[in-house]
């Protein structure tokens, strides 16, 4: 028995990956192009994809919505484990880095389930608000600016049905949410936000250490 999750290194890492995670030729090469980019850290890992793809499948998910696209690799990880009615919209404000992710989910043969909006996702949120998309998604995923989590989060607990779940990257910050000596603005926010869950009884709620740190809120 232990009180803590186990610490992840270089050797380790590489294990869970060669037991677990059977990533589709697609993803693969994505994830080495990824690597070429002065931002590639910005990319999910490999581990983190399958077990969103789990989870997408588990909960049975035809609707997903992704904040914050970069090269495609979650959405196309998630697109590969919907079904084949599923759909995913996409919101990003890089015609750059979302070619790349138009490519790679065309090759998956995938694009047709992809929905991409090259907006403030703020305003994409609102708009399918507007439509009267509330209680229509099944899973979402916010990877974005970390000092709006708050505002994205809120959105989309309105458009998730009763059951459906909000994922959230990078909500360990690489321990510096536990480091008080640290007090940038993107910390501070990830820990406003990180409570702001805690408190929230309109959830179910868990913080996994996986990748760099991914919460789970499920609407009840």
């Amino acid at each position: 028995m232990t009180r803590q999750s186990i610490g992840i290194d270089e050797r380790l890492n590489d294990y869970i990956l060669s037991v677990s995670v059977r990533e589709h030729p697609a993803l693969a090469r994505l994830r080495e192009e990824t690597r070429s980019y002065p931002e590639a850290n910005m990319q999910i890992s490999a581990d983190q994809g399958a077990f969103m793809a789990l989870i997408t499948k588990l909960i049975g998910a035809r609707n997903y919505i992704e904040i914050g696209v970069f090269t495609g690799y979650s959405s196309l990880a998630v697109a590969l484990a919907l079904p084949e009615d599923g759909r995913v919209i996409g919101c990003d404000i890089s015609e750059d880095y979302t070619t790349v992710a138009r490519r790679y989910w065309n090759e998956a043969g995938v694009e047709d389930k992809i929905d991409l909006r090259i907006a403030p996702a703020i305003e994409t949120l609102d708009a399918l608000l507007a439509e009267g998309r509330a209680g229509s998604f099944d899973l979402a995923f916010i990877d974005a600016d970390k000092e709006l989590s708050g505002q994205y989060y809120e959105r989309l607990l309105v458009l998730l049905r009763p059951g459906g779940l909000v994922m959230v990257d990078n909500t360990l910050w690489s321990g510096r949410v536990a480091d008080p000596s640290v007090d940038d603005p993107d910390t501070e926010a990830l820990r406003i936000f990180n409570g702001k869950l805690r408190g929230d009884e309109r959830i179910d709620l868990a913080l996994v250490p996986i990748g760099d740190g991914l919460t789970m809120a499920r609407k009840r």
